[in-house]
């Protein structure tokens, strides 16, 4: 069932053979893909032939599109598993997802033959801008970057950081004010930038406690493209943001779930195999402690996962079950990668184990695609207003 913890039986096959390519595969090769470089290039190019000879490419994008077809909800389990290291989305060609159905439901007939199918095979990598640096992005209605149209050209100016993969991307969807008479919420367009026109300047990368993740600052410069470039209606930004993030989250929140379940697994092997004070770690009932917290947690959060993307499913509108997911998820993965380095002691703070970087990059989880505190304070408000319009919360619905 969908809003229950197995695993449907004409999904299993597949997920078991996505686990079995993740552990076998993708995660020994974990070293050499977070150095970077030409080794690292030529390892995930290795690993995506080897998934796309095994039927295990692009799982989630449509057959239309050059991907396996699978449904949102059977993705989903699938997205648990793959989630296990962050480099599985990119050996298996589900990191184009996103932005894949973006182009999908918006692009024009020339925008998608130009980016659309080689994005999925990934033969292109894309990237997507809208968070600047001197605003508080978590209010998306400051963006400072304006699109103005001169004669049958976009103009392009201003700034934006955490462009995430922009320095190997071919283009950037960049979200920008065009309508200044507008209100704020139909103020903004997308507009698909690639990343070889003039103006366009990619500053720096920005390391992310201490992470090289691809995450860069770009300076827009008079950037100029053709005016057929602008990525659905003008001023349909905000909503076309909005299609893009909310089963966005919904797939972070399941790879979340694999992360915190290989933290998990690590955990307790650890405590089987330590010993101290005359008998094994996993005797100790302080350290027990942290395997009971850590199991309650992940599944609480599995079931409000999956229920969320339930109703997404349905067609529901879910922004409070996506809201409150994101935020118990991103707490959830770091507590439980938290509880694993504490049991590994002084090994847990190095990169002889794999905590360390996860650990790091469980830190970003509170912040994108909205920080928490935004994420609260919508859930709260949509619940209340439910009460004072005199109904009451349907939590069996």
């Amino acid at each position: 069932m969908a809003s229950g913890f197995e695993v449907p039986d004409h999904v299993r096959p597949i997920r078991d053979a996505v686990l079995a390519f993740m552990v076998e595969r993708v995660e020994p090769a974990e070293p050499v893909l977070q150095a970077g470089g030409v080794e690292a290039a030529g390892v995930l190019l290795q690993l995506q032939e080897e998934a796309k000879a095994e039927g295990l490419w692009a799982l989630g994008h449509p057959v239309e599109l050059g991907g396996a077809g699978m449904a949102f909800l059977d993705y989903v389990y699938v997205n648990e598993v793959q989630g296990r290291s962050e480099h599985g989305q990119l050996a298996l060609g589900t990191f184009t997802l996103q932005d894949s159905l973006m182009l999908d439901a918006h692009a024009s007939e020339a925008q998608r033959e130009r980016w659309l199918t080689p994005l999925v095979a990934a033969e292109v990598w894309p990237s997507f801008a809208m968070t600047e640096p001197d605003v508080a992005s978590s209010d998306p209605t400051q963006l400072h970057t304006t699109g103005t149209l001169d004669g049958e050209e976009w103009v392009i100016r201003g700034r934006k950081w955490f462009t995430t993969g922009a320095g190997r991307a071919a283009y950037t969807t960049v979200m920008c004010r065009t309508e200044p008479d507008a209100p704020d919420h139909r103020a903004f367009s997308m507009v698909i930038v690639p990343t070889d026109t003039p103006g366009y300047t990619i500053v720096r990368e920005t390391p992310v406690l201490g992470i090289q993740g691809g995450h860069c600052e770009v300076l827009y410069d008079d950037v100029r493209v053709p005016a057929d470039h602008l990525l659905g209606e003008r001023g349909r930004g905000f909503a076309i943001a909005q299609e893009r993030l909310g089963p966005g989250r919904i797939f972070h929140c399941m790879r979340w779930l694999g992360q915190a379940q290989r933290a998990f697994d690590l955990m307790c092997q650890r405590l089987h195999a330590r010993h101290a004070f005359g008998g094994p770690l996993a005797d100790k009932q302080l350290l027990q402690q942290h395997v009971f917290d850590s199991y309650a947690q992940i599944q609480a959060c599995r079931l409000l996962t999956l229920h969320a993307a339930a109703a997404v499913d349905r067609g529901d509108d879910a922004r409070v079950e996506i809201g409150a997911v994101k935020v118990v998820g991103a707490r959830m993965l770091h507590d439980v990668i938290d509880r694993a380095v504490q049991v590994y002691g002084a090994a847990g703070l190095t990169d002889d184990t794999p905590l360390s970087h996860m650990y790091r990059a469980a830190r970003f989880a509170r912040i994108y695609d909205g920080p928490d505190e935004v994420h609260v304070q919508s859930v709260a408000r949509r619940i209340l207003r439910t009460y004072r319009d005199g109904a009451t919360w349907p939590f069996a619905g």
